[in-house]
């Protein structure tokens, strides 16, 4: 190279340095500490990760480690065929990270290989758990990635690689080998931006350039920053995704009924609530959670009982509630598309403990509601032992209570959902007003007759 490229090679990567030291520290807490990414975000400001880095290098170190986890069975397979001698995980400090980030760069993000290359070799170089020595590696490493990489990438089976063994058998059982496909390749895929219009969804659409995807959901194919978007100042929306903006529309009309959203943050259904007329109390066990929920109801001028309490110790003594939306805590396999990090840090042991928390949370929610209320029970889960299954382990369990079966025109703009028993189930594979891509849901509507 000439010395006056490679002068300039090194200038552009001491400027890009910080954001890619950033990523791949971020990438290492999500994949050694087991910590999820959106909490490390978050925490960024307090952690001095992101000190420093403009919005444009922030928004580019998220984007490295979303990349990176959405295809990291690639990036493994592709560095155990190039890779003679594996890594040791133990001893090597961030070199493996180092190479993730370095190889979605280059593979999936189109930065040019020379700058991707050195930018990874100098966040290793700096490193003090061990990475040091592996410097020669890296750039071993990711130079043949570079140039041999993409005619493998071709040959690959990207949704079963980039897919735990466990997760993809689950979805085949459930969803078929051609459905299971369909959910694993939707994961590849950054998500559009959706939001819930307090009012008037197709002039919003119209004035923020996106689409009415039904319902009052509008479908923005990229944003920048939300808080800049005509409305957010003025609380006219706030974002919700097109399948989650679903289950608390099951409540029908909530006008003067005591609603009762159980497991609430963030919050976007108990918004929806409050502007459909509902009085609604929102209970979460986590006040920080509920910070933001009251921040959100505050900027869209809409009014709801906020309580901070485990759902499991509440007292059904009092009033009963008119209807209940549980949202329940689960796997959160239906948001992978959002959330990469999600298969790397939930496990088939996590579903057993999850689906007895949401046994017993169905079953206090039962005691809280009137004879003749409406219950709708929701995850934001693939797992069928989280959304179907538990739901015919509860109608077995309580006699009071039956399927109150969702029919075609319930949801007219998501017809397109509804299973043979009349319950919700979305796909990431499922489109909304033509445009791909949604959260995965179930719902069921449960009435209590006596």
């Amino acid at each position: 190279m000439p010395s006056s490229s490679r002068g300039k090679t090194q200038r552009a990567s001491q400027v890009g340095l910080p954001a890619r030291k950033a990523a791949t520290e971020i990438l290492r807490r999500v994949l050694t500490e087991k910590r999820p990414l959106d909490v490390i975000l978050s925490q960024s400001a307090e952690s001095g990760l992101m000190t420093g880095l403009t919005q444009k290098d922030r928004a580019l170190a998220r984007a490295i480690v979303s990349t990176a986890l959405r295809r990291k069975g690639q990036i493994d397979n592709l560095v155990a065929g190039f890779s003679k001698t594996p890594l040791n995980r133990k001893r090597s400090g961030i070199a493996y990270e180092a190479l993730l980030c370095g190889a979605a760069q280059i593979l999936f993000l189109r930065v040019p290989a020379h700058a991707a290359i050195d930018l990874a070799v100098r966040v290793v170089s700096y490193d003090r758990r061990g990475g040091r020595k592996l410097t020669g590696y890296v750039n071993a490493l990711l130079h043949r990635i570079a140039e041999a990489g993409a005619a493998v990438l071709e040959a690959q089976n990207a949704e079963r690689l980039n897919t735990p063994g466990w997760l993809y058998e689950s979805w085949t059982k459930a969803y078929g080998g051609p459905g299971a496909k369909a959910v694993a390749a939707a994961h590849l895929e950054e998500p559009a931006l959706d939001l819930t219009i307090a009012a008037e969804p197709a002039e919003w659409a119209d004035r923020l350039g996106g689409i009415h995807a039904g319902g009052n959901t509008v479908r923005l194919s990229s944003s920048g920053r939300i808080e800049h978007l005509d409305g957010y100042e003025d609380g006219k929306w706030w974002v919700q995704d097109f399948a989650a903006a679903l289950p608390a529309l099951l409540l029908g009309d909530v006008r003067g009924r005591k609603i009762l959203d159980l497991c609430a943050a963030p919050g976007g259904k108990t918004a929806q609530l409050a502007a459909a007329g509902a009085e609604v109390t929102a209970v979460d066990v986590s006040e920080a959670r509920l910070v933001r929920v009251r921040e959100n109801l505050a900027r869209l001028k809409l009014d709801a009982t906020i309580r901070q309490a485990d759902v499991l110790e509440l007292d059904g003594d009092g009033d009963l509630a008119d209807g209940i939306l549980l949202d329940a805590p689960c796997s959160a396999t239906g948001t992978i598309r959002r959330h990469p990090d999600i298969p790397h840090l939930k496990t088939k042991g996590d579903i057993r403990k999850l689906t007895d928390l949401q046994g017993k949370l169905l079953k206090k929610a039962a005691g809280l509601l009137k004879p003749g209320g409406t219950l709708v029970y929701c995850v934001c889960s693939l797992q069928t032992d989280e959304g179907e299954r538990q739901v015919q382990k509860f109608l077995k369990s309580e006699p009071r209570f039956k399927r109150d079966p969702i029919v075609p025109g319930d949801l007219p703009h998501a017809d397109f959902a509804l299973t043979a028993e009349g319950d919700l189930r979305t796909l990431p594979s499922m489109a909304a007003a033509g445009s791909p891509g949604m959260d995965g849901f179930y719902a069921a509507r449960l009435r209590c007759e006596a």
